[in-house]
């Protein structure tokens, strides 16, 4: 129970930060910095007890490498997705009490960058958490959870102007329930972020190994 207890902490604080810097009077560098910092922070405080996914395709590139349980892989989602939906929530009652924020509206969107765009970007978020959170060459280092904040800050200055920068199926679902995505558009995002998971796996398999 602690383990999806933290997936839904971070998960909730992850797209509390998403949605509130988003959608508030901050200068337009704040939001990929705050979230990249949250997702530092969070990861360095349940990484020891969760492994600290927050994102379903984290979990998902877990389950196909044996790393995880049906069961564990369908409680994290829920957890994640759960912590999603409340913080969006939760931001709404934030935003209400900040002078100058905006309501936020659902962002326009050209589908086929933004289908690579989620793709790419959850690639490298999946990749980099694989290979300084999960392999054995780098086992017990103090580096982890600064490199899958700074990539998520990287992604979001670089791709967030594409997509919005989700690179998340549970942050997907959190923003489409914040209305800063079209429900028509959720699919986008979760054949992408779903996508990019599957294939991040496959390709740590292939290049890394399990006995890396």
């Amino acid at each position: 129970m602690r383990k999806y207890v933290c997936e839904f902490i971070g998960t909730f604080f992850l797209v509390m930060i998403v949605v509130v810097s988003q959608n508030s009077n901050a200068v337009g560098v704040i939001p990929p910095f705050a979230i990249g910092l949250i997702y530092m922070s969070m990861v360095y405080a349940c990484g020891h007890i969760s492994g600290a996914h927050f994102n379903p395709a984290v979990s998902l590139a877990m389950f196909m490498r044996k790393r995880m349980t049906v069961n564990d892989f369908t409680y994290y989602v829920a957890a994640q997705i759960s912590g999603a939906v409340v913080a969006s929530l939760v931001s709404a009652v934030l935003l209400s009490g900040i002078a100058g924020s905006k309501t936020p509206t659902p962002a326009t969107i050209d589908v086929i960058p933004a289908l690579l765009a989620e793709f790419l970007g959850t690639f490298a978020l999946v990749w980099v958490v694989q290979n300084v959170a999960t392999a054995k060459s780098t086992e017990g280092n103090s580096f982890y959870g600064l490199a899958i904040g700074m990539v998520v800050a990287a992604l979001s200055f670089a791709l967030g102007p594409i997509s919005g920068g989700s690179f998340n199926p549970a942050v997907a679902v959190g923003v489409t329930v914040a209305e800063m995505v079209a429900w028509q558009n959720l699919w986008v995002y979760l054949v992408a972020c779903i996508g990019g998971g599957a294939v991040a796996a496959v390709a740590y398999q292939s290049v890394v190994g399990e006995n890396a």
